[in-house]
């Protein structure tokens, strides 16, 4: 993750069932479903003015240590997730057992 977000603060919107990580005034989001400990990360989607500079991944990366640190399972149905899941296997870790496409 670049540094210039490591600071910047992950939102666990629980009304409308998203992670946003806010930069430059715009909104990166991961769409989620939970069912008490286990989360499907659906989608996720940044503005096109953050598109190209690392928004996705470090919203990513904040959720996944969010995941981790409250003990979460991980079903991942977003493409990019499973993408980065693939690039960073360290993380398959907190992935549901149940998850072969991986």
């Amino acid at each position: 993750m670049k540094e210039e977000y490591m600071g910047l603060p992950l939102v666990k919107n629980e009304t409308d069932h998203q992670f946003e990580l806010t930069v430059e005034g715009h909104t990166a989001i991961i769409v989620y479903k939970e069912s008490g400990k286990k989360i499907w990360l659906i989608h996720t989607e940044a503005p096109a003015e953050l598109e190209g500079k690392g928004v996705a991944t470090a919203l990513i990366e904040k959720t996944l240590a969010y995941l981790e640190e409250n003990h979460y399972t991980l079903v991942p149905l977003c493409p990019l997730v499973v993408a980065y899941l693939k690039r960073h296997p360290e993380w398959k870790r907190i992935v549901d057992p149940t998850v072969t496409n991986l």
